[in-house]
């Protein structure tokens, strides 16, 4: 499919009037000199002499009009190829200087055009693609595609959406993809248009900023796990020296051994959890309770809300039947960052305060909110960019909000953030859930294991 067209349509009227009038000046001039010629020199000949002379003058003026509006018309015509030939080699080196991956498709998803750049980054060149229909596009991916076209049909742009497409040699790539419209023409179907970017280097950026992150969080974490884990520690010890000292060998002591051993169970459960957090694990989704990735996170934070003579207080009865397609350990990784947050947030005997709803389109809303002082109104379009941070110098890096918010779209949600009426702050995440065959295959290998 070619996208050349008449790009001097709008010239066409000026072009027929310019035309006309210069061979009515030909004419003109040719009669003009004929008259006068025969007036001069033939003004004494016969009637049928002067008639053979008149037809003679009108074919000689036709000629010269006939010769005359073809060269004008060749000119014109070779002047606008040479325009149009200029305007599309100039459309293709721009295409072609394009970092991202430009394919154009028409309605049945035919490439018409496949610049420099997708030949790169799928490995696949243009002359074996233009006509052909897309074939980057996994099986799996399709309706992805073909909801995209019939938005952009509609004038609505999608942008920097992350999805894979496949290389030419059977390979898959993750890529971000941005989609438009081009409207249809006298001489073309409406088209559109794909810029898909490889987002490789991203994804390593990003699995280094959530390392850092992490490390941020482990920091503010290890303060309060000492105390935390110093007090049942501590009476572990105390407990251990009096059986010792009186020691009980008709079993009397087994109540004070089963509180030793609830003790360093909780020690090593906190422990595991934490340990479990440090780790940086591949993105692997299964269906998993929501309730139970929130708990995790929270779990964490308890000794630095003891420190501060905070409380906490959670609520996820309205979601605990309720399942998610994700990755455990990276939602706990955006629930712990916005926790971390509101623990930092809050003052001396503070409050967080973990609740949830479900909506109507099947989605499941958790509000993380905190007695803070909330975020100035105006700061509250740059929280989520990368290393903004309203805390003090050496008490943030400002990677957190973006890390989460990028966790949370990952699994098909949305994080915000706002301010309440009642002072504090709220932050808002909201996920699909998991409906249908697979959340009750879910909740059943809970049931029979």
């Amino acid at each position: 499919m070619s996208l050349k067209a008449p790009i001097f349509a709008g010239r066409r009227p000026w072009f027929f009037v310019t035309l006309t009038l210069s061979c009515f000046t030909i004419l003109a001039v040719t009669f003009s000199l004929w008259e006068l010629v025969e007036h001069h020199y033939f003004r004494d000949l016969n009637y049928l002499t002067l008639h053979y002379m008149y037809i003679t003058r009108g074919v000689t003026s036709s000629i010269l009009v006939g010769i005359w509006a073809t060269w004008f018309v060749l000119r014109e015509r070779r002047r606008r190829e040479e325009q149009l030939e200029e305007s599309c080699a100039h459309y293709r080196t721009i295409l072609d200087h394009v970092p991202e991956a430009v394919v154009l498709c028409d309605a049945g998803f035919r490439v018409a055009e496949w610049n420099e750049a997708a030949e790169r980054l799928y490995g696949v060149p243009r002359q074996q693609m233009v006509g052909q229909v897309l074939t980057t596009v996994p099986l799996e991916r399709w309706s992805e595609l073909e909801e995209a076209a019939a938005r952009a049909a509609e004038d609505q742009r999608i942008l920097d959406k992350e999805t894979e497409r496949r290389t030419g040699d059977g390979g898959r790539i993750p890529v971000a993809v941005s989609y438009s419209s081009i409207p249809p023409s006298d001489s073309r179907p409406r088209l559109l248009v794909e810029l898909a970017q490889d987002i490789r280097p991203r994804l390593r950026d990003r699995e280094r900023l959530l390392e850092v992150e992490k490390l941020a969080l482990m920091g503010q974490i290890a303060a309060g796990t000492a105390h935390h884990l110093n007090t049942p520690l501590t009476a572990v010890l105390l407990q251990v020296e009096l059986l010792r000292q009186q020691p009980a060998p008709d079993g009397g002591n087994m109540t004070e051994l089963a509180a030793i051993e609830q003790r360093v169970r909780f020690c090593q459960a906190f422990v595991q959890n934490l340990l479990r957090f440090a780790r940086r694990p591949q993105m692997r989704r299964k269906p998993l309770a929501l309730c139970d990735a929130i708990e995790a996170a929270a779990t964490l934070f308890r000794p630095s809300l003891a420190l501060k003579m905070a409380s906490l207080h959670i609520d996820l009865h309205e979601i605990l039947p309720c399942r998610i397609l994700g990755d455990p350990n990276y939602l706990e990784v955006a629930f712990s960052v916005l926790i971390s947050n509101a623990v930092d947030a809050i003052p001396r005997e503070g409050r967080v305060y973990i609740h949830c709803s479900l909506k109507a389109d099947h989605q499941a809303e958790v509000y993380v909110d905190d007695s803070g002082p909330g975020i100035a109104n105006e700061l509250l379009p740059r929280v989520f960019e990368p290393f903004f941070t309203t805390k003090p110098a050496g008490q943030g890096t400002g990677l957190g909000l973006s890390i989460a918010r990028n966790l949370v779209q990952e699994h098909g949600g949305v994080l915000q953030l706002q301010n309440r009426e009642r002072g504090g702050l709220r932050a808002i995440v909201s996920l699909p859930l998991l409906e249908g065959p697979a959340a009750r295959e879910s909740r059943r290998e809970e049931v029979f294991g």
